[in-house]
Order: C-alpha cells, then sequence, then structure tokens
C-alpha cells in the first residue's frame, strides 16, 4: 500500500461542477491499494498518516506534532495510479487493486481512520469518480509512505524465487570432490598449516 501525504493549509475535491469535500490546514492523502494488500498494510498506513510528525508545536518547533495532536483535519482521496508500472511511456497498473475489491477495502480504511481519531475530521473524495482535486501544499511538504510488506512486481518476485532456489542449491552440495581432494593433499603437504577451525587465517589467503 502506498499514501503521498501533503500537509496543506487547504485541499478540496470536485466531481463535476460539486465541490464534495473540502478541509483546512491538515493533510492531503492519496492512496494507492494493491492486489497484494492486507488488513496488516492498512494498519501501518494509517498509524503511520495519523502519526506523521509534520506540524509545528505551540513554541514554533519543527516536526514535533501529528494531525492529531493538532486536531487538524485528513482529505483521504483514492490514487490507485501510485501502483502504476511504466510498458515504454504507456502506464500499467496490473499492481493496482481491482475496483470491486479496492472500494470495500478503502472504505474499511476510513472506518479506521475515524474510529482512530475525530471521524469528523476525516474527510473524503469521491471512490472511482473524475476528480479534480485541489491541493495547496503548505512548505512545501510531502512524504511517500509504503507498507512494508507490498507491493512485489509478480515478474520481479519470480526472479527473486530463481536466484534464491540457486543460492539454496549452491549450499546444499557443499565442498566439491575436488576442493576437498585438494584440501587433503594441502594438509599432507604441509601438516602444520592451519585448518582455518579454531579462526586462524592462512598467509596463502591473503592478497
Amino acid at each position: 500500500m502506498k499514501a503521498i501525504v501533503q500537509r496543506v493549509t487547504k485541499a478540496s475535491v470536485t466531481v463535476g461542477e460539486e465541490q464534495i469535500s473540502s478541509i483546512g490546514r491538515g493533510l492531503c492523502v492519496l492512496l494507492g491499494i494493491s492486489v497484494e494488500d492486507t488488513q496488516k498494510d492498512a494498519d501501518y498506513i494509517v498509524r503511520k498518516i495519523l502519526n506523521l510528525r509534520l506540524f509545528e508545536d505551540e513554541n514554533g518547533r519543527a516536526w514535533t506534532k501529528s494531525v492529531m495532536d493538532r486536531d487538524f483535519e485528513v482529505l483521504c482521496v483514492s490514487q490507485f495510479t501510485l501502483h502504476c508500472v511504466l510498458k515504454g511511456n504507456k502506464p500499467d497498473f496490473h499492481l493496482a487493486m481491482p475496483a470491486e475489491l479496492a472500494q470495500p477495502f478503502y472504505n474499511s480504511i476510513l472506518e479506521n481512520m475515524r474510529s482512530t481519531y475525530k471521524p469528523e475530521l476525516i474527510k473524503d473524495g469521491k471512490f472511482g469518480a473524475y476528480m479534480q482535486v485541489s491541493i495547496q501544499n503548505d512548505g512545501p511538504v510531502t512524504v511517500e509512505l509504503a507498507s512494508p510488506t507490498g507491493p512485489t512486481d509478480p515478474k520481479q518476485l519470480s526472479k527473486q524465487e530463481k536466484q534464491q532456489q540457486r543460492k539454496e542449491k549452491t549450499r546444499s552440495k557443499g565442498p566439491s570432490d575436488s576442493s576437498r581432494d585438494k584440501g587433503a593433499l594441502r594438509s599432507r603437504q604441509d601438516p602444520n598449516a592451519s585448518s582455518g577451525a579454531e579462526g586462524d587465517v592462512s598467509s596463502e589467503r591473503e592478497p
């Protein structure tokens, strides 16, 4: 799961000619849900959004207070394009969760935020709609969040799995017969040479 968190002086969402949501000072969050996301990812993102110390305290000391500390608002907007993968110059969104699954998941994330914070201070766009999002970034301050468990491109995952399998096969084979024969020959030629079993390093290994 990915989130682009922007500190704002104000932000709003318009659909068609109607402004459906707006906030004053606080955070505007663009949230992207991937095909691999679970409740664990959602819990992580919600916790980070609400606890990021992006605001100053009453003495003007920067980076000391969260949106909850200051009783500021949060405007959350669904943004599947955060999971874009480029094929040449064309964006591909196969890593984004399909809308029919993403919408109830997204709604549960909003409910999580409202139950953790003050429900009247959590605002929303309109899922799946063509929106105009107006953001007056304060600073500017923008933070990118990604949950630790995802997402991973299936092609990249397959490549990583194959590399790991090759490593495991190499380790399981152990030293080759030729390596064992050479080791035995060196031991016969120099009975005083260290085997390295006690942590000694032979001068032959030094560069």
